[in-house]
């Protein structure tokens, strides 16, 4: 497979979690580079493995999870979006938001983000495309996007300061619910 095309499906791949790393930057206003790390560590690696699982598996169970992937992805999304939105508006606004880089909430976002990418997997099994090079590229495209993403995110929500933490936080709630949606009408379900 020529390596423009690798670019090109990484980059594809990557944007969801290229908006989810800003959304999360942008509610949690500065970020650390622990922050960073973590979140570009795990979407880079999920982005990576999910491919590679998608090859293994090839064709046997294809239609099986082709059927409800977009609908994982869109639940996952969902439920975090709708969790932050309902924590920003019940929580104590001198409270702070809970770390999206942090625990079950970084691997389900992890999760949600690279889910589709395992439909590209079982593609490169269909045309008989070794997974080693393709996966790395993915996952690496995906862990440069991501830091970029947090770094911009975190500058801009350092900028906007506290008192807009509740709108931020509600406004990537329901970036993550788009995303999940933009998945499920891509889909064609």
């Amino acid at each position: 497979m020529a390596p423009f095309t690798v670019i090109g499906i990484a980059l594809g791949l990557a944007m969801d979690a290229f908006a989810v790393s800003i959304a999360s930057s942008i509610a949690l206003g500065a970020v650390s580079r622990r922050q960073v790390f973590r979140m570009a560590f795990h979407f880079g690696l999920f982005q990576a493995l999910m491919p590679a699982i998608g090859w293994f598996l090839g064709s046997t169970v294809r239609t099986w999870i082709a059927a409800w992937d977009h609908w994982a992805a869109f639940g996952l999304l969902a439920a975090i979006g709708l969790k932050a939105i309902y924590e920003a508006l019940t929580r104590d606004p001198e409270t702070k938001m809970a770390d999206p880089t942090r625990g079950m909430r970084l691997v389900a976002l992890s999760l949600a983000t690279s889910i589709d990418a395992m439909a590209v997997g079982f593609s490169l099994a269909a045309l008989d495309v070794a997974i080693l090079y393709p996966a790395l590229v993915i996952g690496l495209v995906t862990a440069g996007l991501s830091v970029v993403g947090m770094l911009f995110g975190g500058r801009l929500g350092a900028r906007m300061g506290a008192q807009v933490g509740t709108r931020v936080e509600v406004a990537g709630g329901v970036l993550l619910i788009i995303i999940g949606l933009r998945i499920l009408l891509e889909s064609g379900t």
